[in-house]
């Protein structure tokens, strides 16, 4: 077999999303002219590399692989501008030669248990150097230095801290296989092949490691230049690398480059799974290093306005600043903007920083533009240090069918997504925004959470704001939710239907259908509706009943706005059901079950009104006659049925009884809770009441006041302070008389006849007539 012609091979290391690496890389590419370009980056991917070429196609973007029916199981790859890797793929598509993937396939590593631990050579490096901040060691060595000899001064690092690693695990058999892609490029011809790969894999790749098959063992695959010199702390220069005629440590022992046999030998048997490869648009916040992606860094708009402005960065960077400042409307002139650069390069001279880097800019937004404030620095940080970047995949990159109709909702609907949070007001009685409403509620029926609820500004009903954030994992989440159908709508439906198949209770059933007729989907409510039926007809617990109805009288309310049928016929069974089972439920309660019950009713109070019934405010005057009530229960009645003006009995005298001396200490204070409860307000403007209260807690003894202590608190810590500043108030100025004195006299506070016509007016605008008590 003829010997093959030697390739060119150059290695070019980077660091992950480093402007000055990226740079390199496009000045380098286009030095060298590469017929064949090599990425680090799973080959799934190499059919999707042309898209990158595409006027859609927007960076920050990720590459994003998932297993098919099991979408948790996913890895991104994420791409910025200043990736030297995205550098690489632009750099093959606008010279037209062909770009590869060369890490270990993602079908592999998906289906490898372990993910190996990451160094951070980058920080080992600064460590050594004297620094403790690796972001400021980078930019002093590589960012400020220019492109010349950027990609030298990392190789000779990275050399320098991996001398004596062994590789093991995962990461040796990426670099087995990264071998392996060199080696069958080495027999496909090509002449001149680039490969860009993260520095430290760089000594694992480059000659004389790296050895071709059918080529010369004299020939090296390419010319290895000597290592440049890498500065040390005290100013020495010093070389690194392996010395002449010897490559770093292989798993084979020192000095000995692994063969294409003990590569394979490494590769083999490894356990596959089936992955898809699509592209997702990304975010700057989530290439931050706190984002969880281990290859990120703390700025990543720091480091794009790097690679983007290359000249006079401070300048610009604080010139963006102060517009930003200004766009809140904050006073920040030219004046300060050319301050705010003096003292950022006085701060990079001072500390012998060959440029000012970010932590100087923002001392000197901190100092200059905000004149000390850390909330306008927080706002430059969000917009500027991290960004706001959401990128753009376009429309030819494979989708999962709902993915593409969530696309087309979202452009039909006029909702962008955006990467940071924004706040929306919707109006139900707008089409638009009530089509906006619906596809926020289905995404979040199918747990993908584009939009938080908020509560509204508005009180009517024909208003929501929602928070809408579009995350990267969504991305994901969609694909999970592929599962359930094509489209949003449908797949919604379908999800309502599985949600179903665990066998939902009444509560769980009601807040169902809620969510149904939010997102507008009547095929899935009309299910609900009848399964809520046949539970209804077969649960005998009225707790049950009492805990759904609230959630579909609410529904009820969305009717004429959302264009939904009404649940009169469902909620009005349930409420007759609930009148007559409640007695019997409230006997034999403890304290949690009667504060769970209290709960339970005042939820059924609310619904029974707006459903306008008045068979509940007779059922609870029933009740009310009883004696054998727990007294949370007790007072809550009295209550209810005292501010729905259906009290049978004068409630200062109800009161009274239920203070008495011949009732234990702690009934009479949960009954005052129960009774309380609607707000404090009522011994404000009653004075009888005040009376009664204010009698009973200084008639109790010193044991027993020790005893109800704890409800007192909760009763009246529950007030807002200015209702607890006016009940004080009347006690000291004596406003509250006692039962019997003449202050006592209600009649006294008031005269009928004055306040007769007043009367008349608030009846009319409440809609209650004439009639009744005052």
């Amino acid at each position: 077999m003829p010997d093959l012609p030697v390739p060119r091979l150059s290695v070019l290391g980077v660091r992950h999303h480093g402007p000055g690496s990226a740079r390199a890389v496009r000045d380098e590419l286009n030095r060298i002219r590469p017929d064949l370009v090599l990425v680090e980056g799973p080959p799934e991917a190499d059919g999707l590399v042309a898209l990158a070429a595409d006027p859609g196609m927007r960076p920050p973007v990720a590459l994003l692989a998932y297993v098919p029916g099991e979408p948790s199981r996913a890895a991104f790859w994420p791409f910025a501008e200043f990736s030297p890797e995205w550098q690489a793929i632009a750099y093959a598509a606008r010279a037209g030669v062909e770009a590869r993937f060369c890490d270990l396939p993602a079908a592999h590593s998906l289906a490898l248990d372990a993910d190996p631990v990451r160094r951070d050579p980058i920080g080992e490096l600064a460590r050594a150097a004297g620094y403790d901040d690796p972001e400021r060691w980078w930019e002093d060595l590589v960012e400020h230095r220019g492109e010349a000899g950027t990609l030298d001064v990392v190789a000779e690092a990275m050399r320098a801290v991996r001398e004596g690693h062994i590789a093991e695990g995962a990461e040796a058999r990426r670099e087995a296989y990264m071998r392996r892609t060199l080696r069958n490029a080495a027999r496909e011809g090509f002449a001149r092949i680039a490969v860009v790969c993260g520095a430290w894999h760089l000594p694992a790749l480059s000659p004389p490691v790296l050895t071709l098959p059918a080529l010369p063992a004299s020939v090296p695959s390419s010319p290895v230049p000597s290592p440049p010199t890498l500065p040390s702390p005290g100013g020495r220069a010093r070389r690194s690398g392996p010395p002449a005629g010897r490559g770093p440590d292989t798993p084979d022992g020192p000095g000995r480059a692994p063969s294409p046999a003990e590569d394979e030998r490494l590769l083999r048997g490894l356990p596959r799974v089936r992955v898809e490869m699509t592209w997702v648009p990304w975010t700057h916040g989530r290439l931050a290093a706190g984002a969880g992606y281990g290859a990120g860094v703390a700025a990543p708009g720091w480091y794009e306005h790097l690679f983007t402005a290359p000249d006079h960065p401070v300048e610009r960077w604080l010139a963006r600043a102060a517009a930003i400042l200004r766009e809140e409307d904050l006073p920040v002139s030219s004046a300060h903007v050319i301050e705010a650069v003096r003292l950022a390069e006085a701060l990079a001279a001072l500390r012998g920083r060959p440029l000012a880097g970010l932590s100087e800019v923002t001392e000197a937004v901190r100092a200059v533009l905000c004149g000390g404030d850390e909330l306008p620095v927080e706002l430059v940080r969000r917009r500027m240090v991290v960004g706001e970047r959401l990128g753009r995949v376009p429309d030819a990159t494979p989708m999962v069918p709902l993915r593409r109709d969530l696309r087309d909702e979202q452009r039909r609907l006029r909702m962008k997504p955006e990467a940071m949070a924004g706040e929306h007001d919707l109006d139900l009685r707008r089409p638009l925004d009530l089509g906006r409403s619906r596809l926020l509620h289905r995404l979040a029926l199918l747990d993908v959470p584009w939009g938080t609820p908020r509560r509204a500004r508005s009180k009517g009903t024909f208003k929501e704001s929602w928070s809408l954030e579009w995350r990267p994992e969504l991305d994901v989440a969609l694909i999970e939710a592929a599962a359930w159908g094509i489209t949003v709508e449908a797949a919604a439906s379908a999800r309502v239907r599985d949600l179903l198949a665990g066998g939902a209770g009444l509560p769980e059933l009601s807040a169902l259908v809620e969510r149904c007729l939010l997102a507008h989907l009547p095929d899935a409510l009309a299910y609900v509706l009848g399964r809520i039926e046949d539970r209804a007809a077969l649960d005998g617990e009225v707790r049950h009943l009492m805990g759904a109805l609230p959630a579909l009288v609410r529904a009820r309310r969305y009717g004429d706005v959302r264009g939904t049928e009404g649940l009169g016929s469902v909620t009005e069974s349930m409420l007759a059901r609930i009148c007559a089972g409640l007695s019997p439920a409230l006997t034999g309660l403890d304290e949690d079950a009667a504060r769970e019950m209290a709960a339970l009713m005042d939820g059924v109070h609310t619904a029974a009104g707006l459903m306008g019934s008045g068979r509940w405010l007779a059922t609870l005057a029933g009740i009310a006659r009883r004696d054998d009530l727990p007294g949370l229960l007790d007072g809550r009645i009295v209550r209810i049925l005292f501010d729905a003006e259906a009290l049978e009995d004068d409630v200062a005298a109800r009161m009274a009884r239920s203070m008495s001396p011949g009732n234990p200490p702690a009934r009479s204070a949960a009954w005052m809770e129960g009774f309380l409860s609607g707000g404090g307000l009522l011994l404000v403007h009653d004075s009888r009441l005040l009376a009664t209260v204010d009698a009973w807690l200084t008639g109790l003894s010193p044991e027993a006041f020790v005893d109800v202590l704890p409800l007192l608190r909760r009763t009246f810590g529950a007030f807002p302070a200015p209702e607890r500043r006016m009940i004080g108030g009347r006690i000291r100025s004596g406003a509250a008389p006692r039962p019997g004195s003449p202050g006592g006299d209600e009649g006294a506070d008031y005269d009928d006849g004055l306040a007769a016509g007043a009367v008349r007016t608030v009846r009319d605008i409440l809609g209650r007539g004439t009639g009744g008590r005052p």
